[in-house]
């Protein structure tokens, strides 16, 4: 067993374990520390805790100090600098018509490396964007293509639903979303309602469906036939989270349709959520990240 601390080093990212080297550390500490960039500063997002080094992937780095006041100047310097540095990017790929899209800029807290993060279309051959970027910051450059997803994520915004975007809040990080979910949990599969702004499956699907899964194993789907206290009958809607079935009954197929609940209904025969090969292909492109 080994003791870890958990270090953060973006607001909402993921959490990297380190050796605390002895110090007396408290969630929200601010700490430098050694990573494969060289320094970094992040804040202590987990308490000291015991794991099995078994589970460790790689060799585990220390705990350099804790932040004093320079390292804190340090950070504010390195802020102004990106700004300078983003407007003096997007220049330049204005200057080599590049088809890309500056998205963020970050100085390693050494100032050894200076990462700007893009995003486009498809491939870029950005050879000379970095041999200028060189030449006017002196230092190491390294441009990074990410997905929406992530521009997202660095971004922020408000989500369709009115509140700000969960991987900017609390997703530290993203998981595989499905256009299975969506069909699951009884969303319509127009692409304007199950995706988010950054065009792609809303998040929420993910970290809902455990609960839908579970209710489905117990909720007759739509095309079942059950037995309700009125007769037999076929499930011609579901509300998951009310178990909420609206029947046609058998007896009646003119007649408005009657509404039980889960518990008054017996099923003789279950339906299938069917995804056809058409709404797949169509919908594919919003599982990409």
């Amino acid at each position: 067993m080994i003791t870890v601390i958990g270090v953060r080093f973006k607001d909402v990212g993921k959490v990297y374990y380190f050796d605390p080297s002895g110090l007396e550390l408290a969630i929200g500490d601010e700490v430098i520390v050694e990573t494969v960039r060289g320094m970094e500063c992040g804040v202590v997002a987990m308490e000291k805790k015991e794991i099995n080094d078994e589970k460790m992937e790689s060799t585990l780095k220390k705990v350099i100090r804790k932040a004093n006041d320079n390292d804190r100047k340090i950070l504010k310097q390195n802020r102004e600098k990106e700004a300078k540095a983003f407007t003096i990017c997007e220049q330049k790929i204005r200057q080599h018509k590049l088809q890309m899209k500056l998205v963020n800029v970050e100085y390693t807290f050494d100032n050894n490396k200076i990462l700007f993060y893009f995003t486009a279309d498809g491939r870029v051959d950005f050879r000379e964007l970095v041999k200028d970027l060189a030449y006017v910051f002196r230092t190491r450059i390294e441009l990074r293509q990410i997905g929406v997803r992530d521009e997202a994520k660095m971004l922020g915004g408000l989500g369709i639903c009115g509140r700000p975007f969960c991987c900017n809040t609390f997703l530290g990080e993203f998981q595989p979303v499905s256009i299975k979910m969506a069909k699951e949990q009884g969303m319509s599969l127009n692409p304007v309602k199950i995706s988010g702004t950054c065009g792609r499956l809303m998040c929420c699907l993910k970290y809902e469906q455990d609960v839908y899964t579970s209710l489905l194993k117990t909720t007759p789907k739509i095309d079942a036939i059950v037995d309700t206290p009125d007769g037999k009958g076929r499930v011609v809607d579901v509300n998951l989270i009310t178990g909420i079935l609206t029947v046609s009954l058998n007896k009646a197929p003119d007649a408005a349709p009657h509404t039980y609940k889960v518990s008054e209904v017996s099923v003789i025969k279950d339906g299938q959520i069917r995804l056809d090969r058409s709404e797949i292909e169509k919908l594919k492109k919003l599982e990409k990240n």
